[in-house]
């Protein structure tokens, strides 16, 4: 069964990601397409650097031209935020990414993105699930790629150029030349490397890189830029006493940093850090968005500033919705992605780092002390998070006991809510907060907890865990 998580399709290679999947993925879209009266229309899709992404969204083509409509091919391994950006700019209705963002390299998948490169919301992949339900492998149509490109159905170019001007365009690039930037970046070898030099390089920062080559291995490790996966980033950074480091993930869509003494920055602050930015150096007004398992560190910078900051379930689609709804000028999430207002909708780890160059230009200090500062004025809140993996039988039992039986473990203070809006968060009348969900795109169980204290916040997700019995 071809069932969509909180960022698109995701599968194990040869299990469940298989040529006939995404034939049949793309036929189910292919007929919701039909049916709300786009036939014939175009269709922009890409892909990263995965195992296979290349050929997938071949297939994905072949079926979409034998259904009669026109491919935009981006013809080379791409971010996932240009594809989205190509959506946008050539103003189609639909597009598809054939990437498995940050999952170990077993994976791979397929997100949709809808008009104005938007995440394909819960309502759209429902509707795309419904129509998969209805197709058999026989009712397949499709075109021989050779054939479709010769025929003019599958057009094929690369639109860096335009998605790349359009991130100078909205930073200060003056500004962080006069900086003169030292700056290590880690695409984790994914597709991160071509578009993070050129901006840089035309900000004049001297740039230093790693892992760059294409290994569909990733190195060994998820492409998740995380703390233990930037350890060679964080050397590389004190080692050649840079400015900071940068990182993004396989398909660069999210973004990690390293500060000027090696220190891995969490996405948490890295969203209190942009913000506070916004309003404060660039003199923006508006709210922000994050989703239930990230800082309340952001709603303390809001509530300062005169705003209001918006809290979704995961998944970046309600971010993005949220942001449109409400004019926020900055939504994210705890694992990495954002979006800032005026760019795509969706998260775009290349756009927030070249913010993030001109944040240290313009403040004029280290990322650490800029940080500091905020901390100073705002107070510490300790974060903290755990994943369990997860059979689907014990997930079934663990989902019965949460959201049926509304078992849950006692704490012994006092609550203020319980949320199962997306998992089961409790929120404490003293602020602090811990939360309990399933994975959306992998087998695993997820805790975040925040207080103002790092045994306290500890403490939540251990005693959760006990309760489970994990």
């Amino acid at each position: 069964m071809i069932r969509f998580g909180t960022g698109g399709w995701r599968a194990v290679i040869a299990d469940d990601f298989t040529k006939s999947n995404i034939r049949l993925l793309t036929a189910g879209l292919c007929r919701l397409m039909k049916k709300q009266g786009y036939e014939g229309s175009e269709v922009v899709v890409g892909y990263d650097r995965r195992f296979l992404s290349k050929e997938s969204v071949h297939w994905a083509a072949e079926v979409l031209t034998g259904n009669g409509f026109t491919v935009y091919m981006v013809n080379r391994s791409s971010p996932t935020p240009l594809i989205m950006y190509t959506v946008r700019s050539r103003r189609t209705h639909y597009g598809l990414c054939v990437t498995a963002s940050h999952n170990p390299a077993v994976y791979n998948g397929i997100k949709v993105f809808t008009e104005g490169g938007r995440d394909a919301d819960r309502m759209v992949t429902a509707q795309i699930e419904e129509q998969i339900a209805r197709i058999s492998e026989a009712d397949i149509r499709s075109l021989d790629y050779d054939t479709a490109l010769a025929d003019g159905k599958i057009v094929e170019e690369n639109p860096l150029n335009g998605y790349i001007d359009s991130i100078l365009k909205a930073i200060d690039v003056e500004k962080i030349k006069k900086a003169h930037l030292r700056v290590a970046i880690d695409p984790m070898y994914g597709v991160g490397q071509q578009s993070l030099q050129i901006i840089l390089m035309t900000c004049r920062c001297d740039v230093d890189a790693i892992h760059v080559q294409h290994d569909t291995l990733f190195g060994g490790r998820m492409p998740a830029p995380d703390a233990r996966a930037l350890v060679q980033l964080s050397t590389y950074v004190t080692e050649d006493r840079c400015d900071v480091g940068i990182a993004t993930d396989g398909d660069a869509d999210r973004l990690g940093a390293i500060d000027e003494k090696g220190r891995y920055i969490h996405p948490n602050a890295m969203l209190v850090l942009l913000y506070y930015y916004l309003l404060e150096y660039r003199g923006w007004k508006g709210p922000c968005v994050r989703n239930n398992s990230t800082t309340t560190l952001l709603d303390r910078v809001a509530q300062d500033h005169g705003q209001k900051c918006y809290e979704v379930p995961v998944g970046f689609k309600w971010v993005s919705a949220k942001m449109a709804e409400t004019g926020a000028i900055i939504g994210g999430e705890s694992s990495g992605g954002m979006a800032i207002q005026g760019h795509i909708s969706g998260k775009d780890g290349i756009y927030a780092a070249a913010l993030l160059l001109e944040m240290l230009a313009a403040a004029g200090k280290p990322l650490s002390e800029i940080y500091n500062d905020i901390l100073d004025r705002y107070g510490r809140l300790e974060y903290g998070d755990a994943a369990v993996p997860m059979t689907p039988e014990r997930k079934k039992e663990l989902q019965h006991l949460l959201f049926e039986e509304k078992k849950l473990p006692e704490y012994g203070k006092e609550l203020d809510h319980i949320s199962y809006e997306d998992g089961v968060k409790l929120y404490f009348k003293d602020g602090s907060w811990i939360i309990c969900r399933f994975s959306g795109t992998e087998p695993l169980v997820r805790f975040a907890a925040e207080s103002d204290c790092a045994e306290t916040t500890e403490g939540y997700i251990r005693t959760f865990r006990e309760f489970l019995g994990l």
